[in-house]
């Protein structure tokens, strides 16, 4: 059998995972005993680890979460009312599959932005499409590009993602402008995909932070109804903890 030409071939196909682990067999006597059913198993095996690997580092990499999260590092002994049971369901992507929302709030330093990129790292690992947005700077860009020609391009990528990660919503007021297109964006998403909203402020509080009753109920009514919902309390992890070196404490 003519070796070379054959890894040739593998590499112009692409197969990389592949290739190294025939390159691996060759060289590595422990293979031999091994069936011909076997060893292509394992070279198989390879390439969809390298395959699956790599496409999680690129979606991990177009979410631009705001933290290197993880929900294994999620603090759930502080006592700031975080509903364990429901944080590891919401782990299982079932949320995302369901085109549900998920709706954090809870003060300032209780953490809702590092579980927001927790839930947003997970969702990467299990194949699903990320995006993480400040409220602050995202409608004001898309009002931007509104002027611009590129309003429905943009509005239309975004609503193909699978998972959108808002945060500080109502941090900021809201032009008239920026309302109408939260609601446009909002809209283009409802049970097609996922939205997940982290804000300082209590959900009953969101209709008076919209300056327009008309959008505002449109608004809510799109992502409050069937939401799950985590509500934290409590002081900030980051005054509670100064001397403690937890990764979520220094987030």
């Amino acid at each position: 059998m003519l070796i070379h030409p054959t890894m040739q071939k593998l590499s112009k196909l692409g197969l990389e995972g592949f290739t190294q682990a025939f390159q691996e067999q060759l060289e590595q006597g422990l293979y031999q005993d091994l069936s011909f059913e076997e060893r292509l198993g394992l070279m198989v095996d390879r390439e969809f680890t390298l395959r699956d690997t790599r496409g999680f580092e690129r979606r991990l990499k177009a979410a631009k979460l705001r933290h290197d999260a993880a929900l294994e590092n999620v603090d759930f002994k502080h006592p700031r009312k975080l509903d364990g049971t429901l944080v590891r369901s919401l782990a299982t992507g079932s949320w995302i599959r369901e085109k549900r929302q998920v709706l954090i709030t809870g003060p300032t330093g209780t953490g809702k932005t590092y579980l927001t990129s927790a839930l947003g790292h997970a969702a990467c690992r299990q194949g699903f499409t990320v995006l993480y947005a400040q409220m602050g700077k995202l409608l004001p860009d898309l009002a931007v590009q509104r002027g611009a020609g590129r309003y429905t391009q943009s509005l239309k990528r975004l609503s193909k993602v699978d998972v959108l990660l808002l945060d500080d919503w109502g941090l900021e007021p809201l032009s008239g402008l920026e309302t109408r297109i939260l609601l446009e964006l909002l809209d283009d998403r409802y049970e097609r995909s996922s939205t997940l909203i982290a804000s300082q402020f209590p959900t009953d509080a969101w209709y008076g932070l919209l300056n327009d009753p008309t959008l505002a109920d449109a608004i809510l009514d799109r992502i409050l109804h069937g939401a799950y919902r985590l509500e934290l309390q409590g002081e900030s992890l980051r005054k509670t903890r100064k001397s403690m070196s937890t990764v979520e404490a220094r987030v």
